[in-house]
């Protein structure tokens, strides 16, 4: 890998998505708009309280995996990632080049839902703001590492769409946003444990209640290596071509 390489991928990304306002407004505006449903629908009870921390982290790991796995993959359909392959671009460069580019819309996307949630639908919020932030952009990161993972197994876009459900419905189940996971069957809450999102879930659950860096580091922790793993995994398995 070479920072040059990488950093040149991530400008060259970051460049596409100021083009792509579609792309923009599916990772801004949309979270915003579900959210503030949910507040009106709900309006005068406390649902955005207790389900408004989760979503804010679950919606931006959804929107980030679709759009990254999908934009990762058109790179190779199109005959554009062969073509960098033929310089002295490395996987890694291209991978991590992208994460830091999908990092970056993170960042902003968090900052964006998370406000929107706090101080225009009104999210009562224990815990530090700042720290909501940060487990947003995690889950966010999250979501692109997954797509990154994703896109390199898929061979179209409608695979890469087909996986969304099969790695994330899963998650969704047992994270412990239907029931608390204590309640749940031995193996479902087994299952939970190895699974990213349900620390997501969790540390978002405890910063809503108060809980400060202390409580959450542990999470924070387990949703970082499986960002790791999650990048490692697409360097290794990603292809030049579809086929």
């Amino acid at each position: 890998m070479s920072p040059r390489l990488t950093a040149a991928t991530t400008g060259r990304v970051l460049r596409q998505l100021r083009h792509d306002p579609r792309t923009i407004a599916l990772i801004l505006v949309l979270p915003c708009l579900l959210l503030g449903l949910i507040a009106w629908m709900f309006h005068g009870t406390d649902v955005l309280d207790r389900f408004g921390p989760m979503l804010v982290g679950l919606f931006p790991l959804i929107v980030m995996f679709l759009v990254t796995s999908v934009a990762t993959l058109r790179e190779r359909t199109s005959g554009t990632l062969e073509r960098l392959m033929t310089l002295p671009i490395g996987r890694g460069d291209f991978v991590i080049g992208y994460a830091i580019a999908f990092a970056v819309l993170a960042l902003v996307q968090s900052l964006v839902v998370t406000g929107f949630a706090v101080w225009v639908c009104g999210m009562d919020v224990k815990g530090p703001f700042l720290l909501m932030v940060l487990v947003a952009v995690l889950d966010a990161v999250l979501g692109c590492a997954l797509g990154l993972a994703a896109s390199a197994v898929a061979r179209t876009e409608f695979q890469a769409v087909q996986l969304m459900p099969a790695i994330i419905f899963p998650q969704l189940i047992t994270a412990g946003l239907l029931m608390p996971r204590a309640h749940m069957p031995t193996l479902l809450e087994w299952l939970s444990r190895v699974l990213p999102l349900t620390y997501g879930v969790e540390a978002m659950q405890r910063i809503a209640f108060g809980d400060g860096w202390s409580k959450v580091s542990g999470d924070v922790g387990v949703i970082a290596l499986f960002i790791v793993g999650s990048l490692l995994l697409g360097i290794s398995t990603l292809r030049r071509r579809t086929a």
